[in-house]
């Protein structure tokens, strides 16, 4: 299974789009072996197992980003159709309605690229968590010593004496 795409060449096809991670229907067919209009196409006629947590389509502002970010979609520039994107669940869904075995081969490696993304972020929002404690601790102690050096300096000023007053006083 290794041998068909390595997975960094998933990872790097793997967009965050409306705050999912997503594959666009054209990468999908090109690892599929397929044409997109075919990929699109079974899509419709499955409609039913796509909702829109597995698949939606791009607004024509998403798919100018895609084109203006990414030099391998510049052929969609003036294309009239918006592109399809799939989450990790539509992706899975993909291969029991193109049924071939290199459709399922190709889904479980893409399904598996998408695991260990979800790893790295959730290790990254982990050590990130770490971090803005340390920064809290570091402030804490920061306030800390600085009230230390306030007193200290206090102390180190010698205490002003009272004034004597002039002239004749009662007492």
């Amino acid at each position: 299974m290794k041998d068909i795409i390595p997975s960094e060449a998933i990872e790097q096809r793997i967009f965050l789009v409306r705050g999912h991670k997503v594959m666009i229907d054209r990468d999908l067919a090109r690892l599929y072996a397929v044409e997109t209009k075919y990929l699109n196409r079974q899509v419709r006629r499955n409609i039913e197992r796509f909702p829109e947590e597995f698949m939606f389509k791009l607004t024509s502002e998403e798919k100018d980003e895609l084109v203006t970010n990414c030099h391998r979609f510049k052929t969609m520039k003036h294309s009239s159709t918006l592109p399809y994107a799939f989450t990790e669940h539509g992706v899975a869904m993909l291969a029991s309605v193109l049924r071939s075995e290199r459709a399922v081969k190709i889904s479980i490696v893409i399904i598996r690229a998408f695991v260990r993304l979800r790893q790295i972020l959730s290790t990254h929002k982990e050590l990130a968590h770490k971090l803005s404690e340390l920064e809290r601790k570091i402030e804490k102690h920061d306030a800390e010593i600085k009230a230390i050096f306030d007193v200290i300096r206090q102390l180190m000023t010698p205490p002003e004496k009272p004034k004597r007053k002039i002239g004749f006083h009662k007492e």
